[in-house]
């Protein structure tokens, strides 16, 4: 993949973009490559920050009614003591998400050795009439697997992803 973008409002105002065939294999994770970058960039120099939903960030970090009607009578008025954290926040989830796309993170949740065999088990056939197997744990298997773990890190990628889609329109600088 080869990109190349001129400045914004220049004169010569020419976007050329080459896409190979192998950048669409695991194109989530080649997108990643770029997208991390971009979104830690513009948390670090952004100069404004979107609305941000209230049930998208933890209740420290939320509007109180107040605030809410404040904003909606007095749209010009300043933002509260946590707009711009909100944002920040969200920006972190969404980090956190596109990161993980190039980290094999779901090996954190496993431990120990496999020690597993797989044994056919007699006179029993499939429908097309292939041996079935069982799968047998050796004396040596001690391969733990943290599911709940699993899933409550699988869940913060997936909100990341959400609100990236959510929250698209708002990254700019």
């Amino acid at each position: 993949m080869k990109v190349h973008l001129n400045k914004p409002g220049s004169k010569n105002e020419i976007h050329r973009v080459k896409i190979d065939d192998f950048d669409t294999w695991n194109m989530d994770v080649t997108l990643a490559y770029i997208i991390v970058p971009l979104l830690k960039r513009l948390k670090e120099v952004k100069q404004g920050a979107p609305f941000v939903e209230n049930e998208d960030v933890p209740e420290s970090l939320r509007a109180t009614e107040e605030e809410l009607r404040i904003r909606i009578e007095e749209p010009h008025q300043d933002a509260d003591k946590h707009y711009f954290e909100r944002w920040d926040y969200i920006m972190d989830e969404m980090i956190f998400a596109f990161e993980s796309k190039l980290d094999d993170w779901e090996d954190d949740f496993a431990s120990g050795e496999n020690d597993v065999d797989f044994r056919e088990i007699p006179d029993k056939k499939d429908s097309e009439g292939e041996p079935l197997f069982e799968m047998v744990y050796g004396p040596h298997h001690t391969r733990k697997y943290d599911v709940v773990g699993r899933e409550k890190y699988q869940d913060r990628i997936s909100n990341g992803f959400r609100l990236f889609g959510r929250y698209y329109n708002g990254l700019w600088d």
